[in-house]
């Protein structure tokens, strides 16, 4: 920015794609700058009035949002070249300000199928869930008695494990997640360890560990570390994935020399 300017403009460069097999084009618009203003509130300025730098009324972008608050990830896209959450993305705080001018480039994940525009389906996330059992058994628990206390060292990090609330971030940035790639990714990995350390949620440990050490599994992590570097949440992902290394590595010694 140049000394003493003041932005009083946003001007912001969409990736637009109609539908998954329409071709991709840039469209840019122009809003007034107030301060404050997050990246879902742009688009809500732009919705009121959808037309181009050039005088082109188009049909708004598409984009998901519905907590606001950073909290359901259907809002997360990449912002100036960075995967997070729009809704907590403020223009001053995300964009480039030149002049009087701040300028963002808004474009979808590219890790999850297009659906429109800044739309995509996170469909796959939710599978990942379903195929490392994310979840506490509860059938015939009412006979196994009170859980065992458990370390508070072991509940904080079940907790940080929690946090997750499958936005997509980490997927997007992991470059272990791509079409020649089938490997689980970062998130699914950290919730199969939450429930493993549940007192109840470890009965099903033998049948995670298995599906862990897979093709899909832990062997496909390259350690890049960009996952909690982009994860919003602060989810421990490293910390969870260098502790399944050594539970899945146990788990096919005891397989190999036939113990259970």
């Amino acid at each position: 920015m140049t000394a003493n300017a003041t932005p009083t403009k946003i001007r912001i460069r969409v990736l637009r794609q109609s539908d998954p097999n329409s071709a991709q084009h840039w469209e840019e618009f122009e809003i007034p700058f107030r301060e404050k203003l997050n990246v879902i509130s742009a688009l809500i300025e732009i919705q009121k009035r959808p037309t181009t730098v050039d005088g082109k009324t188009v049909r708004p972008p598409a984009w998901e949002a519905a907590c606001l608050e950073e909290v359901c990830g259907a809002c997360t896209m990449n912002i100036n070249g960075r995967v997070r959450q729009a809704c907590t993305a403020l223009i001053e705080d995300v964009a480039d300000a030149k002049g009087d001018t701040y300028e963002l480039t808004l474009e979808p994940m590219k890790k999850f199928p297009l659906v429109r525009d800044l739309v995509v389906d996170r469909s796959k996330m939710f599978d990942n869930l379903k195929k490392v059992k994310a979840w506490v058994p509860i059938d015939g628990s009412f006979d196994l008695g009170p859980a065992e206390p458990q370390d508070d060292g072991v509940r904080h990090f079940r907790y940080a494990l929690s946090r997750c609330m499958s936005c997509g971030c980490c997927l997007e940035a992991c470059p272990q997640i791509n079409e020649k790639s089938s490997f689980v990714g970062p998130a699914a990995m950290a919730q199969a360890l939450l429930f493993n350390r549940h007192p109840i949620g470890k009965t099903l440990e033998a049948d995670r560990l298995d599906y862990l050490t897979s093709d899909e599994g832990i062997t496909g992590c390259g350690n890049a570390q960009n996952c909690v570097k982009v994860c919003p949440k602060s989810v421990p992902l490293t910390r969870a994935i260098a502790e399944l290394n050594r539970d899945t590595t146990v788990y096919k010694l005891k397989r190999w020399f036939g113990g259970s």
